[in-house]
């Protein structure tokens, strides 16, 4: 049987199990943290509201949109955690992966991963379980992960 690795993520950390067989439990294979995504957008080290730029009528100015700290330090999680899970797909450690995260950073996680991981993913999972103990998680995930 092909193991699977069910994500568990939020922009503040995550944690990958991993299911070796149709009747088997989940075990922790990687956790992480990420205090930077528990902070407020004025608690992040930033450089400032945004960065002014000439517009094409000498002696104005037009503000660039730029993304928020807090958001750019979901992303920033979010692309790590496709490279941690890349390394896996490398390494053989998995065949199938389920990503379990709040609606945003689900996005942000999908977004981020390779091509080829993304042809392993099984199921998403639009909720937010990081704080769900790994033997509670099961009927959170009925339906999903495979028993």
């Amino acid at each position: 049987m092909t193991t699977t690795w069910v994500v568990v993520a939020h922009r503040a950390g995550v944690r990958i199990l991993e299911q070796r067989g149709r009747k088997a439990g989940l075990e922790l294979v990687h956790e992480s943290d990420n205090p930077e995504g528990r902070l407020k957008n004025s608690e992040i080290d930033s450089d400032g509201p945004g960065q002014t730029t000439q517009s094409g009528n000498p002696g104005m100015r037009d503000l660039e949109k730029h993304e928020s700290a807090h958001e750019h330090t979901a992303r920033t999680f979010a692309k790590e955690l496709a490279d941690i899970v890349d390394r896996g797909r490398t390494d053989g450690r998995f065949g199938r992966v389920v990503l379990v995260a709040e609606p945003h950073f689900l996005g942000l996680l999908r977004g981020s991963l390779s091509t080829e991981v993304t042809k392993m993913v099984e199921a998403s999972v639009s909720k937010d379980l990081a704080n769900v103990a790994i033997r509670d998680l099961g009927p959170h995930l009925e339906g999903v992960v495979r028993r």
